[in-house]
């Protein structure tokens, strides 16, 4: 039997791995478990483990821009140490990744082998630890880079949008950002058909399909909630200075997943509506 071991596993993609590996054989450790800087505590935590699934993360973008040797202690040196500890056991390892590693200068999707060209700190710290995965255990690993992504437990920008709709008449959210929702649900049961697949090992984007601008986002949101769209309106991100550049075009191209006769993740309009009706947004 296969025995499954996930970092970083109270957070919003850990928790709804562990629902997508329920009735299987799964250790899932939280930041206070496991703290992935740590070599040996790394390699003690692996034993024993056939796959493990890296969720840990700094994820604070804008914090990371002055605390840059915290981001890449989680982010860079975790994924080598468990790196290490993975290719000493030959298991297979499933890092988790970003678009943040892109400037987001592109106008049509990023393809997979793109050269990295990251243009904050917390790109920087997530690239290397794609490096570090890849030099240390690349034969056996999955770099599945993500993107704006929401879920029931963390960071939900449509509920943030439907919460405000409750105060304010209108709401002005960005056209010039333009990517991917994607809810955490699909990714995790994606890592899991990717995993039970025996695809090969490489690069693979985790995103829900289709485009969309942070506006589109939210005027779809409204809509499932029988709100009038056209209380959204546009502004771009000069509205909105932040210690982080946002790289302003986010989309991954999928081209591995058929490659490896496996079917990207459906469009984030129907992602985000299943969503909906299961009280994701929900902000009682």
């Amino acid at each position: 039997m296969t025995r499954y071991l996930i970092t970083g596993a109270t957070g919003m993609l850990g928790l709804d791995l562990q629902t997508a590996l329920a009735g299987r054989d799964v250790t899932a450790l939280g930041r206070s478990d496991l703290d992935v800087t740590d070599l040996d505590a790394v390699k003690s935590a692996v034993a024993g483990h056939d796959v493990i699934i890296n969720c840990a993360a700094y994820t604070k973008v804008d914090d990371a821009e002055t605390h840059e040797d915290e981001a890449y202690a989680v982010n860079a040196v975790g994924p080598y140490n468990l790196a290490v500890a993975a290719s000493a056991l030959q298991a297979r390892l499933v890092q988790i990744s970003t678009d943040y590693v892109f400037d987001g200068s592109a106008t049509t999707p990023y393809a997979e082998n793109t050269p990295h060209s990251p243009i904050s700190a917390y790109g920087r710290t997530k690239e290397a630890g794609e490096v570090f995965v890849l030099v240390e255990n690349g034969s056996r690993s999955y770099i599945v880079r993500t993107a704006w992504l929401y879920g029931k437990n963390g960071p939900n920008f449509a509920k943030t949008m439907l919460k405000a709709a409750g105060t304010r008449d209108t709401l002005s959210v960005v056209t010039d950002q333009v990517g991917q929702p994607t809810w955490t649900v699909d990714l995790a049961a994606q890592i899991v058909l990717l995993l039970d697949s025996d695809a090969p090992a490489g690069t693979y984007h985790g995103t829900n399909s289709g485009v969309a601008s942070k506006f589109d986002q939210a005027r779809d949101v409204f809509t499932l909630a029988g709100l009038d769209p056209e209380r959204v309106q546009p502004t771009d991100s000069s509205a909105f200075v932040l210690p982080a550049p946002r790289p302003a075009y986010s989309v991954l191209g999928h081209a591995n997943w058929a490659a490896a006769g496996l079917a990207p993740m459906r469009s984030w309009q129907d992602a985000q509506a299943e969503a909906f009706a299961a009280g994701v947004f929900e902000t009682a």
